[in-house]
């Protein structure tokens, strides 16, 4: 196999081990914490060409590979990132996404507990696009400007002396969420230093995961089902084995 100077086997073998899930139309990442997924004002490497050299290696493709991304995952988040390798999956993942027909776990590591061991979040999200930070709110009469409803379904799954684990059930797709919606509840992610935890994280992410994703497949209809191993991270693994 010839490797190409920016794509050595290295990198294809660190690529083929987070694949979670592929066929023709449809691949699914376990995105690092800090890994960018696409391309930014920063000019760094994403996770998307890597994707497209590691499909284009494997599959000895001569000419450009079609990759599409149907959804977004924040830099500092780490998780499953769904990309479609087909226009066909990408217009139909991409509507899937916008109503609500994928299902979609999140676990986050957080600095209290919450109000109560479970419940639903039911806010409205303002998005300060200069500030690149999102405002959750109780009711949608609190600030001027365009306002999203923002629903999220927690439960507490565990604790140590020092953090709760939280898994969510994201009910809608907003910038910054799940940050922003337990931030307003005086709960923090640890390592969120743009959402009130005081320390960042070594690896400059935090410890929020898109841990489980379902779906019914746009093109075979077939179900589809992934979940994502947690960082390799000392509170990641304790949370993970305990």
């Amino acid at each position: 196999m010839t490797m190409s100077r920016d794509f050595s086997m290295t990198s294809m073998n660190d690529i083929a081990g987070r694949v979670l899930y592929e066929d023709n139309h449809i691949i699914i990442v376990n995105k690092l914490p800090g890994e960018i997924v696409q391309a930014d004002k920063t000019g760094d490497a994403t996770l998307m060409d890597d994707i497209r050299a590691y499909l284009k290696v494997k599959y000895s493709k001569p000419g450009n590979v079609f990759l599409g991304l149907p959804h977004r995952l924040d830099r500092p988040t780490s998780g499953i990132v769904v990309f479609a390798k087909t226009d066909k999956a990408l217009s139909r993942l991409s509507v899937m996404f916008r109503d609500g027909k994928i299902s979609k776990h999140y676990w986050a590591v957080v600095d209290r507990p919450m109000p109560a061991p479970s419940g639903e979040l039911h806010h409205y999200i303002y998005r300060d696009t200069v500030k690149n930070k999102s405002f959750a709110y109780d009711s949608p009469d609190k600030r001027r400007g365009e306002l999203q409803e923002a629903r999220l379904e927690y439960r507490t799954i565990g604790q140590s002396e020092r953090y709760t684990l939280l898994e969510i059930n994201l009910l809608t797709g907003r910038h910054h969420q799940i940050r922003a919606q337990l931030a307003a509840c005086g709960v923090h992610i640890k390592g969120d230093l743009k959402y009130g935890f005081p320390r960042s994280n070594p690896d400059g992410g935090i410890c929020l995961h898109s841990r489980e994703v379902s779906f019914i497949h746009p093109v075979s209809r077939g179900p589809v089902h992934a979940v994502a191993p947690v960082p390799s991270d000392p509170i990641w693994t304790f949370f993970a084995v305990s």
